[in-house]
């Protein structure tokens, strides 16, 4: 069976485009001089590696309802992945993070060049702020790259108020994160817990990592209203069931695979569905140890095989494994609701349910 990136090459033609879009933006900026050279080269680093599948729906989503295969679907499709280097970007400025996909974050490296330069001020607060407008300067790189993708102009109009809101909820996903962080959980039960997690996920994660790139592509191909409906709850069970997962490697992942430190999610104090389903089945010592490992940033790596035995003793982690099975199910049976879609488009779609869930990354 074809595989849903692979067999279209999608992977090293998402990079080529990529690759253009980055020397042209390097020629824009030039007459700003060398100064502008480190900040290119960490959103250029960040776009050199990933697993496109923000991309990968984006181009499925046009194809499946018949658009080309051309360049100019590649290159909307790349867009996607702009956007997400600008939220991986402000994500490890505001959760702090050391490390991404192996190496040291945006704001860390621009940190260590202060320092190292012995410039004036906080190395900090410089690092911040240039992984900041790094981010920034993605989000407007989004906008460009797929408004001048070459995709037909009635397509991309259908499109752009999709994409608009895409941009909007991010932002509003992450506020709320941010918020869930600050006021804290003492108050809530079980189901409340678990209902801010999964607005949280919805908003910040699964939207637009799955639904709303899906449905960019099948707007910018003319989809009927019943084809983006069912798109629609395709993708929103599979957004979620991929950001379980994430959750789920934020603990338990390899960092050699995830590129992170196992055990951040911890130490940032997320509040995931995995850990609400502990704080509410795990025995109350076991519970309180989780309650006060989280947000350490010193937690060590004893710590942090305690908090995932207590993960695995309270069913949190086959707990949020079945939410995984039955959003993936539910996303397959969304699918098979869906009658006007190509043969390519519907077997790729098939293939991306458990290429998002069954992953190490």
């Amino acid at each position: 069976m074809t595989h849903a990136l692979d067999g279209v090459d999608l992977l090293p033609r998402v990079q080529r485009a990529l690759d253009e879009h980055i020397d042209a933006q390097r020629e824009a900026l030039a007459a700003l001089g060398e100064p502008m050279t480190p900040l290119v080269d960490s959103v250029a680093e960040l776009l050199a590696g990933g697993k496109r599948l923000r991309a990968a729906f984006l181009y499925w989503g046009w194809r499946a309802l018949g658009g080309a295969d051309d360049d100019a679907a590649v290159r909307a499709a790349s867009s996607m992945e702009v956007f997400q280097a600008a939220a991986l970007l402000h994500d490890d400025v505001m959760d702090n993070s050391d490390l991404r996909r192996g190496h040291p974050t945006a704001h860390r490296a621009f940190a260590a060049r202060h320092q190292a330069q012995g410039w004036s001020g906080e190395s900090a607060r410089f690092g911040h702020a240039a992984a900041i407008l790094a981010g920034d300067l993605c989000l407007c790189w989004t906008d460009e790259l797929f408004s001048s993708s070459g995709l037909p102009e009635a397509g991309l109009r259908r499109a752009r108020p999709e994409f608009d809101r895409m941009r909007t909820h991010l932002m509003g996903g992450q506020f709320l994160d941010m918020l869930e962080g600050a006021r804290g959980w003492h108050d809530l039960g079980h189901a409340e817990r678990l209902e801010r997690c999964r607005t949280v996920i919805r908003f910040k994660s699964a939207r637009y990592s799955v639904e709303q790139p899906l449905l960019i592509g099948a707007l910018a191909a003319d989809a009927t209203q019943d084809t983006l409906a069912g798109l629609a709850r395709y993708g929103a069970a599979l957004g979620e069931a991929f950001q379980l997962r994430d959750d789920v490697l934020g603990v338990f992942g390899d960092p050699g695979q995830t590129g992170k430190p196992a055990g951040d999610d911890l130490r940032e104090g997320k509040h995931t569905v995995l850990v609400a389903h502990a704080l509410e089945y795990a025995d109350p010592a076991d519970a309180r140890l989780l309650a006060d490992s989280l947000g350490d940033p010193d937690l060590g790596d004893d710590a942090v095989q305690e908090c995932r035995r207590v993960l695995v003793s309270s069913t949190a982690l086959e707990r949020t494994e079945a939410m995984v099975s039955d959003d993936a199910q539910e996303a397959v049976r969304a699918l098979d609701t869906i009658g006007d879609l190509t043969a390519d488009g519907r077997r790729a779609l098939a293939e991306l349910v458990e290429i998002c869930t069954v992953r190490a990354t």
